[in-house]
């Protein structure tokens, strides 16, 4: 039984969301845009106007983009001083760890004043009594870990220029909060993957390899750290706890959550066995290997490209406190069937670029000879 009060029977229900084109803002927008909400989605402007994950949801009538950005507080004062929110989920920054190393500035500044820039707006606005604010936080806050499981009272240690500037971001909004009576919200999520998930991150890229190695599009795939540990649920699930958070008597902070603990290894080799291809694993180390047993073919191998300068190894969350106080399920869909969930739906995904290729390819030589104009 999900757990909340009056607040959204008594208060118009208006939503914005930054980050709305990554996969946590289109299943967020679609939850709400269910639930009766308005709902008004922050973009940045780009030279290429199609966003995949809310294209079908663009032109429903109370579904709205506005420009702004995160590292540019005129924007975000406008923004929202024209919508003038109840709720405010703040999904967006720059969330891929490796790239922080590369980009550390940018990272701080949208994934830290970012956070700042929202809440002054906010207050500035007149707006603290009439509009609650969601931080989407990280486990990588943990880093360096310094108990198993973690929980909201276990102590930070970050370990990349992201999980640095995402604390900055969680602990400005606990004084927000405290200094200005704000309902101002930190969710600590830790891994959660999609359909919709990047490709450039490790989950989402074992799933497409696994679907272009059965499908003879790829040879091989590379990963790092195999003996990472990850705490991995369903983003789609994650956004039911985010609004749960904003809909509390009171404001507080929540780990989001399985309780359940898996390797980079186990993802692959389950992704592996969901396309029938089933791994063996020989060696250690750099030297480790994902062998099919069927053919004896080398199929994943170790990269040390992918090692991070400094990696965390051992995520592992405790939702007992979201479970208790929201009425929250967190495994209401399983390990297993999240990655069922990813393959397949990069099975068809495959499939359909490669018909599409061979379309194009037979366009282009009717277009040589002649046969179409």
């Amino acid at each position: 039984m999900q757990k909340q009060t009056n607040y959204n029977m008594t208060t118009r229900k208006v939503a914005l969301i930054t980050g709305i084109t990554g996969q946590d803002g289109s299943y967020l927008s679609e939850f709400l845009l269910e639930k009766g909400y308005d709902v008004h989605g922050v973009i940045r402007r780009s030279s290429v106007d199609f966003r995949p994950r809310i294209a079908h949801l663009e032109g429903k009538p109370h579904f709205h983009l506005h420009y702004a950005d995160l590292s540019d507080s005129m924007s975000v004062l406008g923004v929202i001083g024209l919508v003038r929110p109840t709720e405010i989920y703040n999904l967006a920054a720059q969330s891929h760890v490796q790239v922080s190393f590369d980009s550390p500035e940018y990272t701080a500044d949208v994934d830290a004043v970012g956070v700042l820039r929202i809440l002054e707006a906010v207050r500035q606005l007149g707006l603290t009594s009439s509009c609650r604010i969601y931080q989407a936080s990280t486990s990588e806050l943990y880093g360096k870990v310094e108990e198993v499981p973690q929980n909201e009272n276990t102590p930070f240690h970050p370990y990349s220029p992201y999980a640095v500037a995402k604390q900055y971001g969680y602990w400005i909004v606990k004084e927000y909060r405290d200094a200005y009576n704000m309902f101002a919200c930190n969710g600590i999520l830790f891994n959660h993957e999609s359909e919709r998930r990047g490709e450039t991150f490790v989950t989402r890229k074992i799933t497409l390899a696994a679907a272009r190695i059965k499908q003879g599009k790829q040879d091989k795939l590379y990963l790092g750290n195999l003996s990472s540990r990850r705490d991995w649920g369903y983003a789609k699930d994650y956004v039911q706890c985010m609004w749960l958070i904003l809909q509390n008597e009171k404001p507080d902070d929540f780990v989001i959550a399985t309780g359940k603990q898996h390797t980079v290894r186990e993802f692959a080799t389950l992704a592996f066995h969901n396309v029938g291809i089933e791994l063996e694993w020989q060696g250690e180390g750099a030297d480790e290997k994902g062998i099919d047993k069927a053919t004896g073919k080398t199929l994943v191998e170790v990269s040390p490209d992918f090692y991070r300068p400094t990696d965390v190894v051992n995520l592992w969350g405790d939702p007992t406190k979201a479970r208790a106080e929201l009425g929250w399920n967190p495994t209401q869909t399983t390990f297993e069937e999240l990655v069922k969930i990813m393959v397949d739906s990069d099975m068809k995904k495959v499939a359909a670029d490669d018909a599409a290729a061979r379309v194009r390819v037979n366009l282009e030589e009717y277009l040589e000879k002649g046969i179409v104009k």
